[in-house]
């Protein structure tokens, strides 16, 4: 079996240090165990899918910022009967963060959410009461690495909204409170192999920011979680990540209860530095899958 292990076009945009260390560590790992596989970027016109039965999504990166090639992309896996991890169809469910009212109306736990369409005429003060907030989170549906992400505060309201119009022509957009709990304990992160629990890390923001991503110079903390948040994390990946070869559980713990901020199945940083056994973890959930 060929395996495509697929990243993307590097331009700068990310810590390509931290980035090419996991994947290039877990591409010798997988090598090592005497898998055929080569690292392709999923939109380089050069690259013959015909040579591949199946592709691991590990760094799409971009995928966002070219969505609708990316749908198309999958299409073409589809029709070449290539099989994806994580599922095409998980994929193209999890690229939209409209899946959070899916998540919510299944009974779990999300952050509170209000989706604007494109060209939506709004003024972002509103939501400060809906939320009974201070602060407020807007972000694209479709996105990642904190493109396009405004923290909003009485302060920067107005000027966010403006931007915020401009943005609507081209896009639909995400309202969510701030969590304090954020700033004040961390991002947890619980990631999942083939639906079982590999290694879990808290996320803290650099001082002064609100981006927990190491690109913005968050830093990790592994943790051990409690049974509580390990079974509230599970019930996400229960119900809406089968067949995942990987499920990352983003979220907050508020009021001792696990809220999500998201579900990520497309191309989460998997931290498998934090551990040697997560290579091991990650290896074994692939062969079951095939």
């Amino acid at each position: 079996m060929n395996i495509a292990y697929v990243t993307y076009q590097d331009k700068g945009a990310y810590d390509s240090t931290t980035v090419e260390s996991e994947d290039d560590q877990l591409l010798d790992f997988l090598k090592s165990k005497g898998l055929t596989i080569e690292k392709v970027i999923w939109n380089d016109p050069s690259v013959n899918w015909d040579n591949y039965q199946l592709a691991i999504l590990k760094s799409p990166w971009d995928y966002f910022d070219f969505i609708n090639d990316f749908y198309q992309w999958l299409e073409v896996l589809e029709a070449k009967n290539i099989r994806l991890l994580n599922p095409t169809d998980v994929v193209k469910w999890n690229a939209d963060k409209h899946y959070l009212l899916e998540i919510e109306a299944a009974g779990l736990k999300v952050t509170p959410s209000v989706f604007l369409n494109r060209s939506q005429q709004t003024n972002l003060n509103s939501y400060f009461k809906q939320f009974n907030t201070d602060k407020l989170i807007v972000k694209p549906c479709i996105s990642g690495g904190s493109k396009n992400t405004f923290k909003v505060t009485s302060d920067t309201v107005e000027d966010i909204t403006e931007k915020l119009k401009l943005l609507l022509l081209d896009e639909e957009f995400i309202v969510q409170p701030f969590l304090n709990e954020i700033t004040d304990s961390g991002e947890w992160s619980l990631i999942f192999f083939n639906g079982k629990f590999s290694h879990a890390l808290l996320k803290k923001a650099k001082s002064g920011d609100f981006r927990v991503q190491h690109a913005y110079g968050g830093t990790i903390y592994p943790q051990e979680p409690t049974e509580k948040l390990l079974a509230e994390a599970q019930s996400y990946v229960d119900l809406f990540a089968k067949n995942c070869l990987y499920a990352r559980v983003d979220g907050a713990v508020i009021n001792n209860e696990f809220v999500l901020m998201e579900l990520e199945l497309i191309e989460p940083f998997l931290f498998l530095n934090t551990n040697p056994s997560n290579y091991e973890h990650y290896y074994a959930a692939l062969l079951e899958l095939v």
